[in-house]
């Protein structure tokens, strides 16, 4: 009987540990793993790899009223680190269900690390979802190359999911998104048919991509949310393209949504929003009546803020040293309001604007103020144009403040516009017009120290009217012209620490993105004859030079972060290249690898200049020597007479017209020949192209890509050594026309920095 009982206790004590005894136990993971309960998890890392697909996620969840506490758990594909755009794959899929709640979770490694498709009312929460998926770029130093420009038009589609994302949201409406981090990525958040979500309190910096990215999305509050350097397409005093990069992106039909008191500085766009492709199409619909407010859009090398062929009020912002701090193309209806707008080219640009308001604002230090204007025609595949009136026409400009700002208004072709009470301070032309503006009113307007720079008494009497004029963005948001959003109770402070680098010349791209300024890194900024310019930039610590080939006269050759040093290239030197070791404090590098505290850390900066003479020779082709479908007679055509030709030193061409006079605009074939002295090495060889191109050593094709295509790249690495005949083949279609050929030894040294 004893033993009976006995066996009773046991049995009951082992059914309590496995069922109501285990709530409080940690579960382990594994992979394939289908969560339907709540749980908390062993915080220890996970190494599942990824298939090569988003359908079969490495865990996955389902389910209503679920709790999942990952405890700082860690999912790794254990993918090479240093090759993120191999990096494939699913981390954890949310598929259905309504109040589920993920948090403290990591993962990285995957192409989307987090994805939820109609789950109502999700919580994610202190998650960190960096150093996932991010392609390679290929713009360099010196020069942009247009196969990274992004394209986000289609995404019906789930076209997004190509790029990657931190969290991928589709049909989640209610969610709420904070403290969470996505770093050393391409993209953040990005949502597809969501509303009514809050997003946070997140930190999603230092991404090639996007910040937040929303698709047919409304009714959304993303605030106190830092959102800077999510860029690519610059180079410093080289090129400033963006590429269609942005800490917010607002496409295809996504209304009424809040951003406020978000930080998005140094991102190629601030705020990047579009009506979408179905507008574009119909006429119909746009992202209308968002309200963007008291966010910091500063130092986007394009534009602060972006507003096309909606209606949208942008209040209370600050744009500094942007190309354009407001581009509005064929925005109306709009409310520009209280916003700030220095060391800009042009503050505030609109074409074939109507009905909008532009009140309050401070401009300082811009070349133009603002810019109005019309084309003389439409495209004719638009049909936005062909079903609405896109004249540029009637405008309110009141009580704005131009201070140095050379041309305040440069308006051409504009009906009806009323500037009122503005002051006018320190200017060269106040108004610019190239061609009428009929029924243009200026009125009230206080005018000081035109054409007088550093007046000082006109900047003191526009001192005494400044009172007069009471800029306050907040009274004209709560009285006639809408809502102002509150800070939330628990929200951040997203604006950059003053401490923090600032301004674009900090906007410094590698391979693989934007610098984080957490690892010693190395950078090139100008080359002056034989001189060429470094900046040095990382964490508290020592560096010094160990070695190098092709640079000398280094000074200095040791110091701290940040430092500035010059070297002079030797003659004839080909291959340049220095070494450096740090010591200091720990750090992670742009992979997610931890150097320790101490720990020697090389790094390096290699460049190749090999000269190379090329001959090129254009034709235009017809229908009988087609490059597709009659490749022996366009080939022939290299033994004819050139219509046109040139000897250059690099291979480098972007054409959006004609390449000469004597040639098309559109389907015109380019041949390039070239004799090239190699020393015996690997090489890498890099050609981008659009539309079709092979390349050909000594006779023998070794690259093809031949197909019709928009710009991309390919690679090919070889053993070459000697003499070779290099031959280019290209031809265009129509549209954009690109050659960019680039050879380089392959140095074990890289290790993911930019071959500058």
């Amino acid at each position: 009987m004893k033993r009976m009982l006995l066996y009773l206790c046991l049995g009951s004590l082992i059914s309590c540990l496995l069922t109501t005894c285990n709530k409080g136990a940690k579960r382990v993971l594994t992979k394939g793993m289908h969560i339907t309960q709540s749980l908390s998890v062993d915080a220890t890392t996970y190494r599942f790899p990824a298939l090569d697909n988003l359908d079969e996620p490495v865990l996955s969840v389902e389910g209503e009223n679920l709790i999942l506490d990952f405890s700082g758990a860690t999912l790794d594909s254990g993918m090479d680190p240093t090759q993120p755009q191999q990096f494939m794959g699913l981390g954890l899929l949310v598929k259905g269900g309504r109040k589920i709640t993920i948090k403290n979770l990591n993962i990285k490694g995957y192409k989307i690390a987090l994805m939820a498709e109609n789950v109502d009312s999700l919580q994610i929460i202190n998650c960190d979802f960096s150093y996932n998926y991010r392609p390679k770029l290929y713009s360099q130093w010196d020069r942009e190359d247009f196969s990274d420009w992004l394209s986000y038009h289609q995404n019906d589609k789930d076209e997004w999911k190509r790029y990657g994302a931190g969290v991928y949201l589709k049909n989640c409406d209610y969610a709420t998104i904070s403290e969470v981090k996505v770093s050393q990525g391409q993209n953040g958040i990005l949502m597809t048919n969501c509303e009514n979500g809050l997003f946070y309190n997140n930190s999603l910096q230092f991404n090639s991509g996007l910040g937040i990215g929303m698709y047919r999305s409304s009714g959304n509050r993303v605030m106190h949310n830092k959102l800077d350097w999510n860029v690519r397409g610059y180079s410093h005093n080289k090129y400033q393209r963006g590429q269609d990069s942005a800490g917010i992106l607002c496409y295809e039909q996504s209304n009424e949504n809040i951003f406020a008191y978000n930080s998005a500085t140094h991102s190629g766009d601030g705020f990047f929003l579009w009506a979408g492709q179905s507008t574009m199409d119909s006429g119909e619909g746009g992202c209308n009546d968002n309200l963007i407010y008291a966010n910091d859009f500063s130092q986007a090398p394009t534009n602060g803020v972006e507003i096309t062929f909606s209606r949208n009020t942008v209040a209370n912002n600050t744009m500094e040293e942007c190309r354009y701090g407001i581009w509005g193309g064929y925005s109306y209806g709009s409310k520009i309001l209280g916003n700030q707008i220095a060391d800009c080219e042009v503050a505030i640009a609109i074409e074939h604007g109507q009905d909008n308001l532009i009140e309050r604002n401070r401009f300082h230090k811009t070349q133009t103020g603002v810019q109005l204007w019309q084309r003389d025609q439409q495209p004719n595949d638009w049909g936005y144009a062909q079903a609405r009136d896109v004249k540029s026409q009637r405008y309110k400009l009141k009580e704005n403040l131009f201070s140095q700002v050379a041309n305040p208004l440069l308006i051409s072709s504009t009906d009806s516009v009323e500037a009122k009470g503005n002051i006018f301070l320190n200017y060269t032309s106040l108004l610019t017009a190239k061609q009428p503006n009929p029924n243009f009113v200026l009125t009230d307007n206080k005018v000081y120290g035109d054409g007088s720079w550093g007046d000082a008494a006109a900047y003191q009497k526009s001192n005494e009217q400044l009172t007069d004029l009471a800029i306050d963005t907040n009274h004209i948001l709560l009285g006639a012209y809408g809502y102002m959003p509150a800070p939330l109770m628990d929200g951040i402070d997203a604006i950059l620490p003053e401490e923090h680098p600032r301004g674009r010349q900090y906007i410094l791209m590698n391979d693989w993105g934007p610098y984080n300024f957490a690892y010693p890194s190395v950078w090139l900024r100008e080359i002056i004859d034989d001189t060429y310019v470094f900046l040095l930039m990382g964490p508290t610590g020592n560096w010094k030079v160990v070695g190098g080939e092709g640079l000398a006269m280094i000074n200095p050759k040791t110091g701290t972060f940040p430092a500035t040093f010059k070297a002079k290239k030797s003659p004839d030197s080909e291959e340049l290249s220095i070494q450096f070791e740090f010591i200091g404090e720990g750090f992670v590098d742009q992979f997610g690898t931890v150097f320790e505290k101490g720990q020697v850390y090389p790094f390096s900066f290699e460049r190749f200049e090999k000269e190379i003479d090329w001959e090129v020779k254009w034709y235009p082709y017809t229908a009988a020597s087609d490059p597709n479908d009659h490749y022996e007679a366009f080939r022939a055509l290299s033994a004819s007479p050139a219509a046109a030709s040139e000897r250059k030193q690099g291979l480098v061409y972007h054409w959006w017209n004609s390449p000469a006079p004597e040639l098309p605009a559109d389907q015109f074939a380019t041949f390039a020949s070239a004799s090239v002295n190699l020393d015996p090495s690997d090489y890498q060889i890099t050609i981008s192209s659009d539309d079709g191109l092979r390349f050909y050593i000594d006779g023998e094709l070794v690259l093809d890509h031949w197909d019709a295509h928009k710009s991309a790249v390919k690679e090919i690495s070889l053993p070459l050594g000697g003499k070779h005949q290099f031959l280019v083949e290209h031809y265009d279609k129509t549209g954009l026309s690109a050659i960019d050929f680039r050879i380089h030894p392959i140095r074990a040294s890289q290790a993911g920095e930019k071959a500058l």
